[in-house]
């Protein structure tokens, strides 16, 4: 170790940390991360060098932000006159180098949210209001639009776009390079420009514990939608029929309901 590098409380001394912040005592801070006076940080985490954090921003425990991060600056939307909106980042994450992300907006209901054991790799991009679940990984250089919801265990690959308002569901897999333009539904696999169903995400599944009659359900409320050309409210019919009750079935039956944009075919 650099005996010259001088170190308080595990910030380096380059570090720029403004007047109101809230740091936990073990927060490790490298060299000229920039800290904003409203930002929130709780025991364990790790802030790279160069990484700034701004804004009315709260991180968890135990985060590991590499360096280059840009953390809850304003965000990317002409309608935004700076009024104050926050960012709430859970525990457990990993965000990797020149990831960016940006606070709410008055219109999105003024949050951007992050779950806990998420993925985020380096040069991503998570736009104002979006909503992410836990246990997500977003591949190099993914990107959500504004108001994106993304649930969890979903796997995002790398340089691939998602249009504002589209729903990412839980357990699906983006292909890398798609542009997503419509709702992903649960458990299945989209690819391409524009995206379009692939097929059931039977790793994601496996991966996930889901049991082998489960993956059946799956497979069968699959084969409902995609195979029987039915329009989607004969296919929820079909499958309210025909399938037993189970909380994977109706999370499924559940997102289809919602999808206000339309799902991907």
């Amino acid at each position: 170790m650099n005996n010259n590098v001088v170190r308080l409380n595990n910030i380096h001394e380059t570090a720029v940390i403004e007047a109101g912040a809230e740091i936990a005592k073990d927060v490790e801070i490298g060299p000229y991360a920039v800290i904003g006076e409203n930002v929130k940080i709780d025991s364990g985490t790790e802030i790279g060098a160069h990484a700034v954090i701004k804004g009315w921003t709260k991180i968890g425990n135990n985060n590991k932000i590499f360096n280059g991060a840009s953390i809850g600056q304003e965000p990317q939307d002409l309608k935004f006159k700076g009024e104050e909106s926050y960012l709430e980042i859970g525990d457990g994450n990993k965000i990797r180098e020149f990831t960016t992300i940006h606070r709410g907006t008055e219109a999105g209901g003024g949050i951007t949210r992050i779950g806990n054991d998420n993925l985020i790799m380096a040069y991503c991009h998570v736009a104002h209001d979006c909503q992410l679940g836990n246990n997500i990984i977003m591949s190099n250089a993914a990107n959500l639009a504004g108001h994106v919801i993304v649930e969890d265990s979903a796997v995002i690959a790398g340089l691939t776009g998602i249009h504002q308002f589209v729903r990412i569901g839980k357990m699906s897999m983006v292909g890398a390079g798609s542009k997503v333009v419509k709702d992903v539904p649960p458990y299945v696999l989209v690819d391409g420009h524009p995206a379009s169903v692939s097929g059931i995400n039977v790793v994601g599944l496996r991966r996930n514990g889901v049991e082998p009659e489960l993956r059946r359900k799956i497979k069968r409320a699959y084969k409902i939608l995609y195979r029987s050309n039915l329009n989607m409210s004969q296919a929820i019919e079909k499958m309210d029929q025909e399938l037993d009750s189970s909380p994977m079935v109706e999370h499924f039956l559940r997102f289809l309901r919602n999808a206000q944009r339309g799902i991907c075919r």
